[in-house]
């Protein structure tokens, strides 16, 4: 079972003239290897199982086992690099569903093959990373989608279309949130012994090693700083892409965050973020609250089943992923919808095979989530600088704020450098 660990470089391997073989016909199945299978991977093996599932790969052979199992004939690894060295030419995509802080190794080496990639949200752990893989992305002409599975839900799309439709006229202001207060773990005191089925120096890859605790591993990691994103990158990709959709944003220019006060080591329970797009003339706010934005109670607008507020000249409309409406109830009760532009989805996981076979590109593909997580990531830098900052998207600067410049790329331990 744990084959692949043996010595292998780990210097990344970024680039070279190899290219993916994408299926000849549109009913030839994709070879796809996957790379983090237990959790949400798991249920990402689950949706490319229609394809040739060819290669697992997980550091815990028990959160893998399920996998392992359901395909007895993929071939089972342990470390990436060994997975995409020795199966390079059987492989035309991969599926990487690891924890935010190991995104970005396995992705640019993927893409450096010249393979199709689906990534999970919020795509990896910091900003320059997103670019990176943005960029290597479009180098490499592979197909990529992002993991914002919600893109397709048809209440999406008809909110998206009364935006862009000018329902509510023009829009100044968006505010969104994602509920609940789950953050700012407590720090473990006691040490137990890494689990004989989990490769633990593999799982830390490239970040700084905190030592094993079954409260970061295998879930909680999500809630420490070196490892995950907190709740905005939990959430921030899903909810965000309903703004980022329907206004067309791309880049912020200014960035302020505020919160409770901060630990050095894990996210925060609620935070609350404000970004300036200039040329929409649009202030995005994101927060991250038990109780939903103020803007709620000052609007008289019901908070349930939605997480975005539109703020236009001529009306307000509150959405979520299941349900919507347009404030004044009395204005737009006779409101008649316009027509539907946006068409149904085919799957979202069809989407990436049709890309892959040279069909349209995916809905959610890095040209369009990779702004849309890159946004969701200066968020964050922008409650931990405490601070308001300049952002220059072209060049990736801060101004205004070192503490936000330091934030923008990660630092990875020896021998994961980059």
């Amino acid at each position: 079972m744990l084959q692949g660990t043996a010595a292998i470089g780990t210097t990344l391997w970024l680039g070279g003239e190899s290219q993916s073989r994408a299926a000849d016909s549109p009913n030839e199945k994709i070879n796809i290897a996957c790379i983090g299978i237990g959790g949400r991977g798991g249920a990402n093996v689950g949706g490319c199982s229609g394809q040739n599932i060819v290669a697992l790969c997980d550091v815990d052979e028990r959160r893998g086992a399920r996998s392992f199992t359901k395909f007895p004939k993929a071939k089972r690894f342990v470390d990436f690099r060994r997975m995409l060295t020795e199966m390079e030419n059987q492989i035309d995509a991969v599926v990487v569903s690891t924890p935010d802080h190991t995104h970005f190794h396995p992705s640019m080496m993927a893409m450096g093959m010249g393979k199709h990639l689906y990534c999970e949200k919020p795509m990896a752990h910091s900003v320059w990373e997103i670019r990176e893989m943005t960029n290597k992305a479009k180098e490499m002409k592979v197909a990529t989608q992002l993991g914002v599975q919600r893109h397709t839900l048809t209440n999406m799309h008809r909110s998206v279309e009364l935006i862009k439709a000018g329902a509510i006229g023009k829009v100044s202001e968006v505010h969104c949130w994602v509920g609940g207060d789950r953050g700012m773990p407590k720090i473990p005191t006691d040490k137990p012994e890494v689990p004989k089925t989990l490769n633990w120096d593999l799982w830390v890859g490239p970040a700084k090693d905190l030592g094993y605790h079954p409260s970061i591993c295998p879930y909680g990691w999500r809630f420490w700083w070196d490892y995950g994103t907190g709740e905005t990158g939990n959430w921030g990709c899903h909810i965000l892409d309903i703004p980022f959709w329907a206004l067309d944003l791309k880049y912020p220019d200014t960035v302020e965050g505020s919160g409770p006060e901060q630990h050095e080591l894990t996210t925060p329970k609620q935070m609350a973020t404000k970004m300036t797009f200039k040329d929409q003339g649009v202030d995005l706010h994101w927060y991250h609250s038990k109780s939903g934005p103020a803007i709620l109670k000052e609007k008289g607008i019901s908070g349930k089943g939605i997480n975005t507020v539109f703020v236009g000249s001529e009306g307000i409309l509150a959405t979520g992923f299941g349900s919507r409406k347009l404030y004044p109830e009395e204005k737009f009760s006779d409101y008649k919808a316009p027509s539907q532009t946006i068409k149904k989805s085919p799957g979202f996981y069809n989407e990436w095979f049709t890309a892959i076979r040279g069909g349209e590109a995916a809905t959610c593909d890095f040209a369009y989530s990779g702004p849309l997580s890159q946004t969701v990531l200066l968020g964050n830098v922008g409650y931990r600088a405490g601070e308001k900052f300049g952002w220059n998207a072209d060049s990736l600067e801060v101004s205004g704020s070192n503490k936000a410049a330091s934030m923008i790329r990660t630092e990875y331990r020896p021998g994961w450098e980059v």
